[in-house]
């Protein structure tokens, strides 16, 4: 069973009906109905948390979800989920410079995890006006991003939590199916947390996209002037 945490959002039931279509069963839970220790004997398999209006303060029991369960179950955080994510750790949540309601963006990425089968770049859609600001605390990487620099993807180093910053499950998101069907897959509870990453100037990692190499562009003030 995968837990989807209803940030009391429209666009949750979207994410529900394309886990249900991949064959997941799936129950919903609004971000004030349940606990973390209630969740976690209902047993599921995976967790998602949804996106919602306001910031991840105003996401009920998700912070504490991601914090408590994360190390033993796989979690997705989906826009104000992903910035769930990057608060729950320490990570600074701020006012994007812009704000992206309803608009595509290419999305780059590495090709790991949630990314496996997908080109760099893919063009997803985006509804935010908040972002997680870099840099991000030492247990966090950045595995997605636009061509201007700002977070689109994170994970955790040590244990299964991945978000994302766009909606997979809009239809104008390229591969947004794959992106859940790849979360899926992610072990529902590792004997032991997989291997702790290296931390990686990201900044300045090339990869391969169409066209030729590109490299991610500095976005952090400090590391800039390194």
């Amino acid at each position: 069973m995968i837990a989807v945490i209803d940030n009391y959002d429209s666009f949750t039931y979207n994410l529900v009906q394309y886990l249900g279509e991949l064959g997941a069963e799936v129950r919903v839970f609004r971000n004030d109905a349940i606990t973390p220790a209630e969740l976690d004997e209902l047993n599921p398999t995976h967790i998602v948390i949804s996106p919602g209006p306001g910031a991840p303060e105003d996401a009920g029991v998700s912070g504490r979800v991601i914090r408590e369960l994360g190390p033993r179950r796989p979690i997705l955080g989906v826009c104000l989920g992903h910035q769930c994510i990057g608060s729950a750790f320490g990570g600074k949540v701020v006012r994007a410079p812009r704000l992206v309601h309803g608009k595509t963006s290419l999305v780059y990425h590495y090709g790991d995890d949630l990314f496996v089968g997908l080109p760099s770049p893919f063009e997803a859609t985006r509804y935010h006006s908040l972002i997680v600001a870099e840099p991000l605390p030492a247990v966090l990487e950045i595995t997605a991003f636009t061509n201007d620099g700002e977070v689109m993807g994170l994970r955790h180093r040590t244990y299964p939590i991945f978000g994302v910053q766009f909606h997979p499950e809009s239809i104008l998101t390229t591969g947004g199916k794959q992106i859940l069907c790849n979360f899926m897959a992610q072990a529902p509870a590792p004997a032991a947390p997989r291997p702790q990453s290296q931390p990686v100037n990201l900044s300045r990692s090339q990869f391969q996209a169409p066209g030729g190499s590109v490299t991610r562009p500095i976005t952090d003030r400090a590391e800039a002037n390194q």
